[in-house]
């Protein structure tokens, strides 16, 4: 039934983030915000609803392994797993804000998670409080640099959404807001029963099955782009991503229910996995053929996912 409880709740996952998505940039629509404004943070915030909510639902049932291990697997995802893959179908082009602005600033933030849960072993309300005051102003430099921009792709905006309806958007924001508090319950309760019955921590089962969950949507979607031979995938989206899951997701969980890490392999192994897969991308966009993220680079970066998800468990 634990496997069951985790499909489950990742389906719901899937489908409550995918309304409240659409919810969201209608509402933004009725209020009058940009376009430009909604593409860099109300889709970004909404996207980030299922890992926010998983996480939170796990510091407040005392699993606090299972919301790091969310976020820190999940970025360990995105960058090894969705990239990894996709890169391997299509090359993928890196453009110059890549290593001048998303790359340091991703650092920035992994390294201050970092700082924070080694100095103190636990994230604190007043370290949640600065994440998110990061992450502010990573949006208004962001929105800054966007404006200098001409064309601005933004993707996730359906121009449709602003002939929305109130009540269609109120029955949207329900289904999106149950189906979220469902998913996570199911999620959590199901990954705890999973890690008893295969004698593994909660930790092993949340940065490899539910990180590489909650990464599906978004691989499933470059997949898709890539085999259509679209532009596969925007490599700072993934960035943002990554960032907005230590920022937000932790930011927000730390600041509701401080989270005290329970298993030492997290500061000894998992987040040194996530700095250095995301400190490789700087010498692999400039090997060889620079700016870009060709076949064999993608081979790279999965084999050390499936080296990072293997060794979790034999550990």
């Amino acid at each position: 039934m634990s496997v069951v409880f985790i499909l489950v709740g990742l389906a719901l996952l899937v489908v409550g983030g995918e309304f409240l998505v659409r919810a969201a940039v209608a509402l933004s629509f009725k209020l009058n915000v940009s376009r430009m404004v909604i593409g860099l943070t109300v889709v970004s915030f909404a996207t980030s609803a299922p890992e926010l909510l998983v996480s939170l639902q796990a510091a407040i049932s005392g699993f606090s392994d299972i919301s790091l291990g969310n976020v820190i697997g999940s970025n360990i995802a995105n960058l090894g797993l969705v990239l990894g893959i996709t890169a391997i179908i299509s090359s993928i082009d890196v453009d110059r804000d890549f290593y001048r602005f998303n790359w340091p600033v991703m650092m920035l933030f992994s390294l201050a998670l970092y700082y924070f849960l080694y100095y103190g072993n636990d994230l604190s309300r007043f370290e949640g409080v600065l994440l998110l005051l990061g992450l502010v102003v990573y949006l208004f430099l962001l929105i800054r640099k966007s404006r200098k921009h001409t064309k601005v792709d933004m993707e996730g905006i359906d121009d449709s959404l602003q002939q929305t309806s109130n009540f269609k958007m109120i029955i949207w924001l329900v289904i999106g807001g149950v189906a979220l508090w469902g998913g996570s319950e199911l999620l959590v309760d199901g990954a705890v029963d999973l890690a008893t019955l295969m004698g593994v921590s909660e930790r092993v089962i949340s940065v490899t099955m539910i990180a590489i969950g909650t990464s599906v949507p978004e691989l499933a979607a470059s997949v898709i782009a890539a085999l259509k031979q679209e532009k596969a995938l925007s490599l700072g989206n993934l960035i943002g991503s990554n960032i907005f899951n230590i920022a937000s997701v932790l930011g927000i969980t730390a600041i509701i229910q401080p989270i005290v890490i329970q298993s030492n392999e997290i500061l000894s192994n998992d987040i040194f996995w996530m700095i250095g897969i995301a400190f490789i991308l700087i010498p692999l966009v400039f090997l060889p053929r620079r700016y870009e993220i060709s076949r064999y680079k993608g081979v790279i970066l999965f084999v050390s996912y499936v080296i990072f998800t293997g060794l979790a468990f034999l550990g």
